[in-house]
């Protein structure tokens, strides 16, 4: 049986295109420094490997990512941390994601909301969740831009 993958110059023109929008805004994380600077590559990772339109994407992951920082700081300041309070905020968090018709945002309000739930920080909730909107937003934006003027060959 022959090896079917080969490395095609469309390969490589996407390797580079991804390096070029995860190490953008590694740095730009960090001119701002930001505490958690690594999710900005991540979520520019995210949205210039997917295979949906990255304005698609983007939107879900920016509007996602609103909702579960606003609803993680919210829940962070006047509950106490258990799992039943975290059992109750993932499933508001579904709900508030129907009923605003955000459509494919619901994974990332429910990654957002449990990492500023479930993680320990030094900081208070707000701060947390404000940063966290930061980062992931940055990188949508550099995602973006890059898939502006530099799209994939069809």
């Amino acid at each position: 049986m022959a090896n079917t993958y080969r490395l095609t110059f469309d390969k490589l023109l996407d390797a580079a295109r991804t390096t070029v929008a995860a190490v953008v805004s590694m740095l730009l994380a960090r001119v701002l420094k930001l505490p958690e600077y690594y999710w900005a590559p991540i979520s520019a990772i995210v949205i210039i490997q997917s295979t949906i339109d990255p304005r698609t994407l983007a939107w879900q992951r920016f509007a996602g990512t609103a909702l579960g920082a606003l609803l993680g700081a919210i829940i962070a300041t006047f509950f106490p941390s258990s799992a039943l309070v975290y059992a109750a905020a993932i499933f508001l968090c579904g709900v508030l994601c129907a009923l605003l018709r955000f459509r494919g945002a619901y994974r990332f309000a429910a990654i957002t909301l449990s990492i500023i739930l479930l993680i320990e920080h030094t900081r208070p909730a707000w701060i947390v969740a404000s940063h966290r909107f930061v980062e992931v937003s940055l990188g949508i934006a550099v995602a973006l831009a890059l898939s502006e003027v530099w799209p994939i060959r069809t």
